[in-house]
């Protein structure tokens, strides 16, 4: 353990992740069926209540720890060279909430050395809130979380997302999905990375993957998935990081299956 991890209360940093979450879903549910939208892109958008959410999470993290780096959606980076960096989605699945469905989520992880170490993902229209502590394991409203034990991927549930660009690149995972909709028993797309590796962690899904991902997508569901027993990598099978840009989940059991499928295609392979 590093000198720096050892200095780090990572039970306060998970204390102050629980109530910074909490905070925001107030917000979300505030505005949740009222929101105003504006569009970042072509199909890209952001609310009133993702920059409200995301002004409150910085703001109690700030009261704590007023040295942190933190990463941001929607306000981007403040880098100040400390050993602990927050990265916060304020509403992972805006899409979703935007048109009034209820699966969205407030995603914050933080990572102590680069290592990440603390991580809530929270969906508070269904007041389900998803917590994990680096060596302590994984847990739903408290009660512990294990992968699935599903052995095969052609009788696994997996999930996937679509970039924003997917109408603008062959590179959109389209290839990925029609492969993997004719082996697994069936795939789903949610709409909300953060909440697909909660899944992945309780055991509802048994693999996921996705490309053009975001470190604030899913910093805090990786550290649920691998506290619950999972595996995560990129998706040529390489240790994950936060720059990789795509991300492969699973139980661990159906993992190499799942790269052997995507290593048939192109999408997230590049470079």
């Amino acid at each position: 353990m590093s000198g720096a991890m050892q200095d780090v209360d990572i039970e306060r940093l998970a204390h102050v992740a629980d109530r910074a979450a909490e905070a925001a879903g107030e917000v979300l549910m505030k505005h949740f069926g009222s929101a105003t939208i504006e569009y970042k892109g072509v199909v890209d958008l952001v609310t009133n209540a993702d920059r409200e959410a995301e002004r409150v999470i910085i703001s109690h993290i700030k009261e704590s720890f007023p040295d942190h780096a933190i990463v941001a959606e929607e306000s981007g980076t403040a880098e100040t060279g400390h050993a602990v960096r927050w990265y916060i989605d304020p509403i992972d699945g805006t899409t979703n909430y935007a048109h009034g469905l209820p699966i969205f989520a407030v995603s914050i992880g933080v990572a102590v050395d680069d290592e990440m170490s603390v991580g809530v993902v929270y969906n508070p229209a269904f007041n389900e809130k998803y917590a994990a502590v680096r060596g302590s394991g994984a847990t739903l409203n408290g009660k512990r979380l294990d992968v699935s034990r599903t052995p095969e991927l052609d009788r696994s549930l997996l999930a996937t997302g679509f970039p924003y660009s997917v109408r603008e690149t062959r590179l959109n995972n389209m290839d990925h999905f029609e492969r993997f909709i004719l082996q697994a028993q069936a795939v789903r797309r949610l709409g909300s990375a953060a909440l697909d590796l909660a899944f992945v962690a309780r055991g509802s899904f048994d693999g996921y993957w996705e490309v053009e991902v975001k470190p604030w997508d899913v910093a805090a569901g990786l550290l649920l998935v691998q506290e619950a027993g999972g595996r995560i990598t990129n998706m040529r099978g390489e240790p994950f990081t936060m720059s990789a840009g795509n991300i492969l989940a699973s139980n661990d059991l159906i993992h190499d299956e799942m790269l052997a499928v995507i290593a048939k295609g192109e999408t997230g392979l590049q470079g």
